[in-house]
């Protein structure tokens, strides 16, 4: 790592990058040694405040990031548990108009489809579709939900960073969904195996911007 552009800010390869988390729990010390995230708090709305305020002020200040990058725990019934997958799209699964004649899952007079791909590619971090909501899903819960794997913020991180022309990357370690929720602390058993690992995904991410294989610049980044 090349050092701090700001408090929040870290610079990847002549990149600013700006992390965003929801909870400390997710934030262990192999993540410690790499940045200091925006912390949201847990769910689209906090997410959704807390980031768009974040970006009013960077903007003010004229040190809006090149990058955003969304990271954190999912759960996913199919998914490997404890391994790293970037997000190729992202859907707000709490959204349902159908009654007024919207396709459910889509925001009504917002012209985007019901999965927002994420264009930004990281090679070697395998692939998932994500499905964000406010509800922890859990068991059954699964049944109604075509993405791979479910969390609680990254649609919300999404639309803050398309009001203010940021671009964003999704990084989820899978902490559960192989077995029913029962408590707090089935979510945070293997938080700091994931650590580990989203420590590892920022560490390609960073090779990724050296290479240019993201190609931030041709997206005028």
């Amino acid at each position: 790592m090349t050092g701090k552009a700001s408090v929040d800010q870290t610079m990847l390869s002549g990149k600013s990058v700006l992390f965003v988390m929801a909870v400390e729990a997710e934030y262990g010390p192999h993540l410690k040694r790499l940045f200091t995230p925006v912390m949201t708090g847990v769910g689209p709305v906090e997410a959704g405040v807390r980031l768009g305020a974040e970006f009013a002020r960077l903007k003010a200040e004229k040190m809006l990031p090149d990058l955003v990058v969304s990271l954190g725990s999912a759960g996913s019934r199919t998914l490997e548990q404890t391994e790293i997958y970037q997000v190729v799209s992202v859907a707000y699964r709490d959204i349902d108009a159908s009654p007024l004649g919207f396709e459910k899952g889509a925001t009504p007079f917002l012209d985007l489809p019901v999965a927002v791909p994420l264009p930004f590619r990281i090679p070697g971090i395998r692939q998932a579709t994500l499905s964000t909501g406010g509800a922890v899903i859990s068991g059954a819960a699964y049944d109604a939900i075509a993405a791979d794997m479910v969390d609680m913020e990254t649609f919300a991180c999404l639309r803050a960073c398309q009001l203010f022309g940021l671009p964003l990357i999704g990084l989820r370690g899978i902490s559960d969904g192989a077995a029913d929720l029962k408590h707090v602390n089935d979510w945070k058993e293997y938080l700091h195996v994931i650590d580990e690992k989203l420590a590892g995904a920022v560490g390609r991410l960073e090779q990724a911007i050296a290479s240019d294989a993201l190609q931030l610049a041709s997206e005028g980044v």
